[in-house]
């Protein structure tokens, strides 16, 4: 009786499991990807279709805060800022509301991405950027809406929404120019401080040209002011070690030392006080000590 039983609940459990069945979406998800200048944009939404429906005045009524799609947010995330006329949007991920119009729409970018449809509750608070997109009305029906990006160039393009007849552009403008003239002005002033002290840990970790590797310490101590941070100061103390200049090791170890007790770094006061004892033996000994551990 009991493997009755048994072989039931198993059976239930099975076509239980069988019988989730997946269907399409009526508005299946969507992304798009634009790179304008050096500035990486993409939105991401869900796509209604037409349906022989009047769209806009119609199901999308006219000066109602629309969701801008179906299902989920609709979302645009950029790694840079996006120049809006007047508005200025920051890198980030937000969710676009739009309130149609005849001959325009209004576009907000919204900071809170996780409402599903329009907020319950409107908080402009969490507008970070407001638009207006002027709409034209187009020959041809767009069945599925479609979010594009139209007259591209490298200093802007069109943010598109097209369904229906209906189509409506907002421009942006993004920061091109001064992002190369950045750029350029970075490079031609030479490396930094901290490019100086990757390559010096970089020939460290690897075990190449310790000589090489302490000459772009030191520059690097040497543009951050001439007194180095006190993780800096621990590579070049393990640089010399390496070197075998132990004396100078326990020297730089020691204001390493000093500067992770000023910021409170007990992992980096132990390290250089157990470096500086093994040292102290070494310099006694005239010995070389074993290859240490560098992660830190």
């Amino acid at each position: 009786m009991m493997k009755n039983v048994l072989f039931a609940l198993s059976c239930t459990a099975v076509m239980s499991a069988s019988a989730q069945i997946e269907t399409p979406q009526p508005s299946p998800a969507a992304e798009v990807k634009q790179t304008v200048g050096l500035t990486e944009v993409s939105v991401s939404y869900s796509r209604p279709s037409k349906k022989k429906r009047e769209i806009f005045g119609n199901l999308v009524p006219y000066n109602e805060m629309w969701r801008t799609g179906a299902n989920k947010n609709t979302m645009i995330t950029t790694d840079r800022i996006l120049i809006f006329d007047k508005d200025t949007l920051q890198p980030g991920t937000y969710a676009i509301f739009t309130k149609p119009s005849v001959g325009t729409w209004e576009v907000y970018f919204y900071t809170d991405t996780e409402n599903w449809g329009t907020p319950e509750n409107w908080d402009d608070s969490k507008v970070a950027a407001t638009a207006s997109a002027m709409t034209t009305t187009m020959n041809d029906v767009t069945e599925t809406f479609t979010i594009g990006f139209d007259n591209l160039t490298s200093k802007g393009a069109d943010l598109t929404f097209t369904w229906d007849k209906t189509k409506a552009s907002v421009s942006f403008k993004v920061a091109t120019e001064s992002q190369v003239m950045a750029d350029i002005e970075k490079v031609m002033n030479g490396p930094s401080a901290n490019d100086y002290y990757r390559a010096a840990n970089y020939y460290l970790e690897a075990g190449k040209d310790m000589n090489q590797a302490l000459e772009w310490v030191n520059k690097s101590i040497e543009m951050d002011g001439g007194e180095g941070k006190f993780w800096v100061l621990r590579r070049k103390a393990l640089i010399q070690a390496e070197l075998g200049d132990y004396k100078g090791a326990i020297e730089t170890a020691e204001k390493s030392k000093v500067g992770a007790e000023a910021a409170g770094y007990d992992n980096y006061i132990k390290m250089n006080e157990e470096s500086i004892a093994e040292w102290s033996k070494m310099v006694k000994s005239s010995g070389k000590p074993m290859r240490e551990n560098k992660k830190m």
